[in-house]
């Protein structure tokens, strides 16, 4: 079968016959990936900041070729956003009866990443670069932040609908009142604890300022 054949039958999907040329190249390694990816963990980890952070360093630090690391990511940005991508895991699953115990697992789930060392130092790092690599955070926001952020507001709207909450204030605004208190011990103040105790205090007391007033309630 000569070659022009053979091409024509892997474009048409059918399987080329034993003549056909062996395929170049070779697979993409998992195992290379997770080692890129577990390399640039372990820098940011010991303090490197991500102007410190270079492909051959990176490659260096993996034990694996500059050639390995460019196949795969076309710079350091897109290697970053996988690398922030490694870390996600699901936001839990919320019970849907309560707008209180809700809330306080989307505050106990941040609470538990602010208190994993990696996810924290990584966050922390992206935070602080934020003006230098703006469409590093804007497609990590798209991609990873955004659907938490709407979940939150779904329940802030339940909270609303139900009477619980007030509806003369933005519900943006009574987000980040939720949220801001975690994000700044985790990111800005690593030093202060984030006790257990943490999520269901941050709840409680955004619920009572935001709570209709009793006359407003009852009219």
């Amino acid at each position: 079968m000569s070659r022009a054949a053979a091409d024509s039958e892997v474009a048409a999907g059918e399987q080329p016959g034993p003549a056909a040329p062996e395929r170049r190249g070779r697979p993409r390694s998992a195992a290379a990936d997770s080692a890129i990816i577990e390399a640039v963990l372990r820098l940011i980890e010991d303090g490197v900041s991500i102007g410190e952070l270079s492909m051959e360093r990176i490659a260096r630090e993996a034990g694996v070729g500059k050639a390995t690391v460019y196949r795969r990511w076309s710079g350091k940005s897109a290697l970053m956003l996988d690398v922030m991508r490694s870390l996600d895991v699901p936001s839990p699953p919320l019970d849907g009866t309560s707008v209180r115990d809700d809330l306080v697992a989307l505050l106990e789930f941040l609470r538990r990443r602010g208190l994993a060392k990696r996810s924290s130092a990584l966050l922390r790092t992206v935070v602080s670069h934020v003006q230098a690599q703006p469409e590093l955070w804007a497609e990590y926001h798209e991609t990873v932040v955004r659907a938490r952020h709407e979940a939150l507001l779904a329940v802030l709207r339940r909270g609303v609908a139900n009477g619980e909450i007030r509806t003369d204030h933005d519900l943006e605004t009574i987000a980040d009142l939720f949220v801001g208190p975690m994000l700044a011990r985790a990111i800005l103040h690593e030093w202060k604890e984030l006790p257990e105790s943490l999520s269901a205090d941050i709840v409680d007391m955004v619920l009572e300022g935001v709570r209709p007033a009793a006359d407003a309630a009852a009219g």
